[in-house]
C-alpha cells in the first residue's frame, strides 16, 4: 500500500497504518444488546487465560512493531475492547512508558481510547489529561434512550455511571468525543439525542454509527469470496429488532444535519458532515466506511493475532500473529491489499452507476447484505437511506462551497 509518490518524512516516503488494539479483547463489564464483539469470546477461545489480556511481553512487541511500521510525523495508537479500562491505570502507564522508549526522533505519539466511562475515576482522568489521551465515550443519548440497550450484566441501565464518568472527564478538562450507536430507538429521536449531546454533554466531536446486525451473523465459512478473499455475507435473513432501517438512518442524518447546519455549523464537529463537505470539494474521504477502498484499519487481539478489520475478526480474515510475523509485513501484505481493493471491485452495478458513488462507494462491506434492483448480491442495507440523505444535502453543500469560491469535485 506504500506509494512512491507519497509525501516524504525524514527523507523517506510515508508508510502509515492504523490498528485497533484490543488488549483485553472482548471482555467487558457491561452487556449491550447490540454489541458485535462480545460473541468473539467463544470464537477466539478466550477461556484460555493467556488469551484474555495482552501480556507485558506482547504489549511491548506490539508497541515496538507498530511504531517501526510507520514513517510519519504523528503515530496514533487506538485502544479498544471490550472495556479497556478494566486493565487498570497502571497498564496504560506502562503503555506510555513503552511508547517513549521506542518513539523515534521527529515523531509524536498520541493515544485515543474507547470506553463506556463507567469505571472512570479521578486517577484515570488525571492520567488521561497528563498524557493527552483523547477519550471516546459510548453514550446513546438521554437516560431513557441510553438505558434501552446499554445495560449491565444484571440488565440494569448504565446511564448514571456513564454520565458520572463524563462529568469527571470534564472536571479534569480531558478532551473527549462521543460515539452514539444509531439503533431503532435512537433513530426515531434524532433531535432529542443530538440536542442532549450538544447541550448536556458538549463533546469535542460526535460520532454516529448505524447499527446493522444480522440475526445470523456469520462466524465461519459463510462468506462469498472475491479474489480468494471473502467480504460479503451470503445470508439474506433479516436484521435484529434493534437495527436501524435504511429510511430511519436517512431521516436521522437529515434531521441532525439540518439542526447542525443552521444552529451549530463551525461550532460542533460531526465527522460525517465535515467529511461530506470535503468530498463534495473533490477530496478523498477521511472515513474508512465511505472510502473507495478499505483495509487500512487492522484489529489486534490480545494473543497477538492480527485481523483485516475490526468487523472481520473471523478465522478467514486472520492475517497472522505479530509474534511470529512482522506487523508491518502483515499490514502491507498482498492479502490485506486484496481485502482492501475487494470493496471497490465487488460493487454491484447499481452502485457503479449511482450519481452519489463518489460520496459513498458502497459504504462498509459488512453492511452489503441485500440485493440490488438487478438482483445482484452485495447492495448495502442502508443504500436507500444514504441516497435520501445525499439528495437532501447535495444542493445545500454545493451552494455553500460555490459561495465560498471552492470548486466542486468531479463525480
Amino acid at each position: 500500500m506504500t506509494n512512491l509518490f507519497a509525501p516524504q518524512f525524514n527523507g523517506k516516503a510515508h508508510t502509515k497504518m492504523q490498528a485497533l488494539a484490543k488488549p483485553i479483547g472482548a471482555i467487558c463489564n457491561i452487556d449491550c444488546s447490540y454489541c458485535y464483539y462480545l460473541g468473539k469470546k467463544e470464537l477466539l477461545n478466550y477461556s484460555k487465560s493467556d488469551a484474555e489480556v495482552m501480556s507485558g511481553e506482547r504489549l511491548e512487541q506490539y508497541i515496538q512493531q507498530y511504531i517501526e511500521a510507520q514513517n510519519t510525523p504523528e503515530i496514533i495508537f487506538s485502544w479498544h475492547g471490550g472495556e479497556p479500562t478494566l486493565l487498570g491505570v497502571d497498564y496504560f502507564k506502562k503503555v506510555v512508558e513503552l511508547q517513549k522508549k521506542y518513539c523515534p526522533q521527529h515523531s509524536n505519539i498520541t493515544n485515543d481510547i474507547q470506553t463506556n466511562a463507567t469505571l472512570l475515576d479521578d486517577e484515570w482522568c488525571q492520567f488521561f489529561k497528563q498524557n493527552e489521551f483523547v477519550v471516546g465515550v459510548s453514550i446513546d443519548g438521554p437516560e431513557h434512550i441510553h438505558n434501552r440497550y446499554r445495560t449491565n450484566k444484571a440488565g440494569r441501565g448504565t446511564f448514571k455511571q456513564t454520565f458520572r464518568g463524563i462529568q469527571l472527564l470534564k472536571k479534569h478538562r480531558v478532551k473527549f468525543a462521543t460515539l452514539t450507536c444509531v439503533n431503532d430507538l435512537v433513530s426515531t429521536s434524532p433531535l432529542e439525542v443530538y440536542r442532549f449531546l450538544r447541550d448536556e454533554i458538549a463533546p469535542s466531536q460526535m460520532q454516529f454509527i448505524p447499527v446493522v446486525d444480522k440475526i445470523d451473523a456469520p462466524t465461519k465459512g459463510k462468506w462469498h469470496s472475491y479474489a480468494s478473499l471473502s467480504i460479503i455475507p451470503v445470508s439474506t435473513k433479516s436484521v435484529t429488532d434493534w437495527s436501524v432501517t435504511a429510511d430511519e438512518w436517512g431521516n436521522f442524518l437529515i434531521s441532525v444535519f439540518n439542526e447542525w447546519l443552521y444552529k451549530d455549523f463551525g461550532k460542533v464537529f460531526i465527522p460525517y458532515f465535515d467529511n461530506f463537505f470535503a468530498v463534495w470539494a473533490g477530496q478523498a474521504s477521511s472515513m474508512c466506511t465511505l472510502s473507495e477502498i478499505c483495509g487500512k484499519g487492522l484489529a489486534i487481539e490480545p494473543n497477538g493475532d492480527v485481523y483485516s478489520c475490526d468487523h472481520y475478526v473471523y478465522e478467514e480474515f486472520k492475517l497472522g500473529n505479530f509474534q511470529t510475523q512482522s506487523l508491518k509485513k502483515l499490514a502491507f501484505s498482498a492479502r490485506q491489499q486484496s481485502f482492501g481493493f475487494a470493496k471497490q471491485k465487488s460493487l454491484p452495478s447499481q452502485c457503479r452507476r449511482c450519481e452519489y458513488k463518489f460520496a459513498c462507494h458502497g459504504e462498509c462491506p459488512k453492511n452489503r447484505i441485500t440485493k440490488s434492483v438487478d438482483g445482484e448480491e452485495g447492495l448495502n442495507y442502508l443504500c436507500s437511506g444514504w441516497l435520501k440523505f445525499f439528495k437532501h444535502i447535495d444542493p445545500i453543500v454545493s451552494q455553500i462551497l460555490t459561495r465560498n469560491n471552492i470548486s466542486l469535485g468531479e463525480r
